[in-house]
């Protein structure tokens, strides 16, 4: 698959990027991304969800009442969960979501992902560029130029670059990152995919 090039400016440069067919032409398959999303996410979540037990409460050991006679139900300590300020019966406790997945099975979501996204022509490839200093307004620019703002865009570069990422941290709807930071949830999330062009050959070369 070709694609073409674009300056910063939005103009065509009168080059082609060469998508690798292994990469952006595959069959996709959408339950190996549904995992890798899965996966993903159970990741961002800290699992530091805690509420009291019953032996954790600290309350009078007293028991309630008579064991019979009482004409209710037996009760052995205000600790119970049946009472306003017990413990809690079965409550949450600390745990790590996250579960294993095999690599090959997260880059065939990855390539799939990708795949989607080539076939949904999502994909702007633009010539690399450098910003002398962090200034949003000029990112903005930039997008523009390239009809990919004001919808969720996905900024792929080959390395990392300090002010093109602190020139994005001010756009919720623009998220910057590098070739090594690629991941299922975040191409599946974005609308529009600006690639630096040259990132589709590391993705190649890293594939073999």
């Amino acid at each position: 698959m070709k694609l073409a090039v674009y300056k910063i400016d939005g103009t065509a440069s009168g080059k082609e990027a060469i998508l690798d067919d292994a990469i952006f032409g595959i069959e996709p398959n959408d339950h190996a991304i549904y995992l890798d999303v899965k996966q993903y996410l159970a990741n961002q979540r800290q699992g530091t969800h805690k509420s009291k037990e019953r032996w954790e409460i600290s309350y009078s050991t007293k028991k309630m009442g008579r064991q019979k006679g009482g004409g209710g139900a037996r009760h052995g300590s205000i600790k119970s969960g049946t009472y306003v300020g017990g413990g809690r019966i079965f409550g949450p406790k600390p745990r790590d979501y996250g579960f294993k997945l095999n690599k090959k099975l997260k880059q065939l979501a990855r390539f799939s992902a990708l795949t989607y996204k080539a076939q949904d022509e999502a994909i702007t490839m633009v010539e690399p560029f450098a910003m002398e200093a962090p200034k949003t307004k000029e990112l903005i620019q930039i997008l523009d130029n390239l009809k990919a703002n004001g919808r969720k865009t996905l900024v792929i570069l080959p390395e990392n670059s300090n002010n093109i990422y602190l020139s994005s941290r001010n756009l919720p709807e623009v998220k910057v990152i590098t070739v090594d930071e690629i991941n299922t949830y975040a191409i599946m999330n974005a609308n529009r995919v600006v690639m630096f062009d040259g990132v589709q050959d590391i993705l190649a070369e890293r594939q073999k």
